[in-house]
């Protein structure tokens, strides 16, 4: 009898290689006249995540985080950064690899994001910006039922 493994399943393996910032921006169009305003701001912050094969198990997967903050009818300031990570993936089917690219890792990600946009904001004077927990989970999900309705449109290029 041989020990030949060559039938066994594949190991899930899941790593972390690198956590790195890709991109960031923070503009401030209407200072110096927005600190003069009451600090009473609407806030927009948008998400998305994209995910590429760069190797055989290996994945960067990219979160992009904008966050538009609005006194009246003027922008107080935008904070964009593009928080990336590479990750060692393998053994997994193709619905646990699309699960673990598009929930888990960003939700690996979000707090390298969620830390940067709040530093970018206090250096740029405003108070501070705290981003609320996301259920990555539950994005994800909504995104496959989207995709199940409108299976014929292009997903959308972030």
């Amino acid at each position: 009898m041989s020990d030949d493994n060559s039938n066994a399943p594949d190991v899930k393996q899941f790593g972390i290689q690198k956590i790195y910032t890709r991109d960031l921006s923070f503009e401030t169009p209407n200072s110096p006249q927005v600190f003069m305003e009451t600090w009473e701001p609407t806030v927009n912050v948008d998400l998305s995540t994209n995910g590429k094969r760069l190797n055989e198990g290996v994945h960067e997967v990219v979160l992009t985080i904008t966050v538009t903050t609005k006194i009246k009818d003027k922008t107080a300031y935008l904070a964009e950064v593009q928080q990336a990570g590479i990750f060692n993936i393998t053994g997994l089917n193709d619905q646990e690899l699309s699960h673990a690219i598009g929930s888990f890792c960003p939700g690996i990600l979000f707090p390298y994001a969620r830390e940067t946009i709040s530093d970018l904001v206090q250096r740029g004077g405003f108070p501070q910006m705290i981003l609320a927990p996301v259920n990555f989970d539950a994005l994800y999900q909504q995104h496959l039922q989207q995709r199940q309705q409108h299976p014929v449109e292009p997903e959308p290029v972030h």
